[in-house]
């Protein structure tokens, strides 16, 4: 028999990461159903195009490794969330690295992307994805927590390592740079 949180309802994230620190390993299995296609959402709409599976996967393995410290002062989501884009900035100043010893006739960046081009079919989500890679990667990423995982702007703060008010500024500076830019093409 399933374990449910009240009135039968699926069990809580927290319910979930107490039945797997007690040993269920199917709880641990609900929580990577529950959150790996928004963290891998978040990822590819944070400008990453490649590798995005790994880095579920990684911020979920350093979850987990990390679990008995997560405060619950957030949500799960939003610690995930934080995991994952400390991630990305350190994939991204290694890229950085890389990029400097890598001669630029070997760099192949106009193929990187073909696949993402390649998968959105629609004019529309074509316009603001441009509309999205106009943005600051900050804005880009409040812009994105906001709209597509409906966070507050508190759990933005927490994710971006920011005040609640400069969250605000940022998605409303980037909601109207995005409007602007869809109203021009």
């Amino acid at each position: 028999m399933t374990q449910r949180g009240e009135a039968g309802t699926e069990p809580t994230d927290v319910e979930l990461i107490e039945r797997w620190m007690a040993g269920d390993s199917r709880a641990a299995t609900m929580l990577v159903a529950r959150h790996s296609q928004a963290l891998a959402r978040f990822a590819a709409s944070s400008g990453e195009r490649e590798g995005i599976e790994e880095l579920v996967q990684d911020t979920l393995v350093r979850a987990f490794a990390s679990l008995g410290s997560f405060r619950k002062e957030s949500s799960l989501r939003t610690w995930l969330f934080t995991i994952e884009r400390r991630l990305m900035l350190d994939r991204r100043r290694s890229e950085r690295r890389n990029r400097e010893t890598v001669p630029i006739e070997e760099s192949n960046q106009a193929s990187e992307y073909g696949a993402l081009d390649t998968l959105i079919a629609e004019e529309a989500q074509e316009r603001v994805r441009k509309s999205l890679d106009a943005l600051s990667p900050t804005q880009r990423e409040v812009f994105t927590l906001r709209v597509q995982q409906g966070l507050s702007f508190r759990e933005i703060a927490e994710v971006v390592d920011s005040t609640e008010g400069a969250a605000r500024v940022h998605y409303h500076n980037a909601l109207r740079k995005v409007k602007e830019l869809l109203k021009d093409e």
